[in-house]
């Protein structure tokens, strides 16, 4: 089994001294979706949220989630992010709305958990905005399906996955 980085030669728990790596442009794009019944999916659709606009609250909390990573995730770096951009699909089958988050950063470490933490808290938000209406919302399927740069170069999650299928071209929210 391959050494785990964030342990140190005891079996303790650090963060990884990323100094000796080289720095990089790198970016990773993060998916998940928010399932929900037919009739919610009709009223996000129509812009007609009980909390306000749905869309454009999530965007921003998703953006914010990626910036607050290093706060939220124990072992993460804190990063200067380069860019955020955040994306938002609709699917009728099952009804949901498919999140894509993709983040770029020029340093030493890789952004993906900055991408999936905008994905989880854009859908979170989406949930949290929609509850009043239906309790029945599920954030599912949150991963990483792609990365670039650094040592390990670019990785792509297989599309034969169903949350390929169901993103296509996500559009942005704004």
């Amino acid at each position: 089994m391959k050494r785990l980085s964030h342990l140190d030669a005891k079996g303790r728990v650090r963060m990884v001294d990323v100094s000796a790596k080289s720095v990089t442009a790198r970016e990773a794009v993060a998916r998940g979706r928010v399932r929900m019944t037919a009739a919610t999916l009709r009223l996000l659709r129509a812009g007609r949220g009980p909390k306000g606009d749905v869309l454009t609250t999530a965007h921003l909390a998703g953006v914010l989630g990626a910036k607050r990573t290093g706060e939220l995730i124990p072992l993460a770096h804190p990063l200067a992010l380069d860019g955020v951009e955040m994306a938002f699909a609709f699917a009728t089958r099952p009804s949901a709305v498919t999140i894509e988050a993709r983040v770029r950063t020029t340093g030493r470490t890789g952004v993906e958990m900055e991408a999936l933490t905008a994905v989880a808290i854009a859908g979170l938000t989406l949930i949290d905005m929609l509850k009043a209406v239906d309790r029945t919302l599920e954030l599912t399927d949150v991963a990483l399906w792609e990365k670039r740069g650094g040592r390990s170069g670019e990785w792509r999650r297989e599309s034969r996955t169903p949350l390929a299928r169901a993103v296509t071209r996500p559009r942005s929210s704004r």
